[in-house]
Protein backbone atom coordinates (compact mmCIF):
# COMPACT_ATOMS: atom_id res chain seq x y z
CA UNK A 1 0.00 0.00 0.00
CA UNK A 2 1.61 3.46 -1.02
CA UNK A 3 1.47 6.18 1.06
CA UNK A 4 -1.01 9.14 0.10
CA UNK A 5 -0.46 12.29 -1.42
CA UNK A 6 -2.78 13.83 1.52
CA UNK A 7 -0.64 12.24 4.45
CA UNK A 8 2.64 13.91 2.71
CA UNK A 9 0.97 16.92 2.78
CA UNK A 10 -0.56 16.59 6.38
CA UNK A 11 3.14 16.01 7.07
CA UNK A 12 4.80 19.18 5.54
CA UNK A 13 2.22 21.11 7.27
CA UNK A 14 3.10 19.88 10.20
CA UNK A 15 6.23 21.02 9.89
CA UNK A 16 6.27 24.20 8.18
CA UNK A 17 8.21 26.66 8.86
CA UNK A 18 10.88 24.40 8.69
CA UNK A 19 13.06 23.86 5.41
CA UNK A 20 11.07 20.34 4.50
CA UNK A 21 10.61 18.73 1.30
CA UNK A 22 9.32 15.26 0.48
CA UNK A 23 10.18 13.28 -3.02
CA UNK A 24 8.93 10.41 -4.39
CA UNK A 25 10.85 7.01 -4.08
CA UNK A 26 9.85 3.67 -5.35
CA UNK A 27 5.73 4.44 -4.74
CA UNK A 28 6.83 6.49 -1.08
CA UNK A 29 8.60 9.03 0.21
CA UNK A 30 11.57 10.25 1.24
CA UNK A 31 11.56 13.36 2.80
CA UNK A 32 14.66 16.01 3.33
CA UNK A 33 15.42 18.67 6.00
CA UNK A 34 18.15 21.08 5.15
CA UNK A 35 18.82 19.07 2.29
CA UNK A 36 19.85 15.76 3.96
CA UNK A 37 17.56 12.97 3.96
CA UNK A 38 16.10 12.86 7.47
CA UNK A 39 13.31 9.84 7.15
CA UNK A 40 11.01 8.34 5.09
CA UNK A 41 7.37 7.76 4.17
CA UNK A 42 6.21 4.52 4.08
CA UNK A 43 2.69 2.84 4.13
CA UNK A 44 1.29 6.36 5.74
CA UNK A 45 3.77 5.43 8.47
CA UNK A 46 6.88 8.33 9.44
CA UNK A 47 10.42 6.73 9.86
CA UNK A 48 12.85 8.66 10.87
CA UNK A 49 16.82 8.05 10.71
CA UNK A 50 18.27 6.85 13.72
CA UNK A 51 19.86 9.73 15.86
CA UNK A 52 20.12 10.37 19.61
CA UNK A 53 17.55 12.54 19.07
CA UNK A 54 15.25 9.77 18.62
CA UNK A 55 16.48 7.29 20.87
CA UNK A 56 13.89 5.53 22.83
CA UNK A 57 11.54 5.71 20.07
CA UNK A 58 9.79 1.67 18.94
CA UNK A 59 11.89 0.25 15.39
CA UNK A 60 11.27 -1.18 12.33
CA UNK A 61 12.30 -1.51 8.59
CA UNK A 62 10.00 0.57 6.45
CA UNK A 63 10.21 -2.23 3.69
CA UNK A 64 11.20 -5.34 3.61
CA UNK A 65 14.84 -5.83 4.22
CA UNK A 66 15.73 -2.27 5.24
CA UNK A 67 17.31 -1.38 8.26
CA UNK A 68 15.59 -0.31 10.94
CA UNK A 69 14.33 3.37 11.63
CA UNK A 70 12.17 5.02 14.39
CA UNK A 71 8.84 5.17 14.05
CA UNK A 72 6.92 8.40 14.71
CA UNK A 73 3.96 6.94 16.25
CA UNK A 74 0.25 8.76 15.26
CA UNK A 75 0.95 11.08 18.40
CA UNK A 76 4.18 12.36 17.62
CA UNK A 77 2.79 13.43 14.27
CA UNK A 78 0.01 15.20 16.02
CA UNK A 79 2.26 16.92 18.12
CA UNK A 80 3.56 19.70 15.40
CA UNK A 81 5.86 21.07 17.91
CA UNK A 82 7.55 17.83 18.66
CA UNK A 83 8.04 16.49 15.03
CA UNK A 84 9.50 19.76 14.14
CA UNK A 85 12.06 19.24 16.99
CA UNK A 86 12.69 15.77 16.13
CA UNK A 87 12.88 16.49 12.56
CA UNK A 88 15.33 19.78 12.98
CA UNK A 89 17.46 17.39 15.54
CA UNK A 90 18.05 14.70 13.36
CA UNK A 91 19.32 17.13 10.60
CA UNK A 92 21.44 18.44 12.88
CA UNK A 93 22.97 14.94 13.80
CA UNK A 94 23.47 14.00 10.51
CA UNK A 95 26.64 14.78 8.33
CA UNK A 96 26.12 17.35 5.14
CA UNK A 97 25.07 16.12 2.08
CA UNK A 98 28.07 15.42 -0.61
CA UNK A 99 28.21 18.00 -3.26
CA UNK A 100 27.25 16.52 -6.73
CA UNK A 101 30.19 16.53 -9.12
CA UNK A 102 30.11 18.40 -11.87
CA UNK A 103 29.44 16.75 -15.67
CA UNK A 104 32.30 16.38 -17.64
CA UNK A 105 32.76 18.35 -20.49
CA UNK A 106 32.72 16.34 -23.92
Amino acid sequence: MATSKDTIAYLLEQLEPLPVRARAMFGEYGFYCDEKIVGLVCDDTVFLKPTAATDGMPEGPPYPGAKDYRIADGDVVEDSERLRTLVQATADALPAPKPKPKPKKR
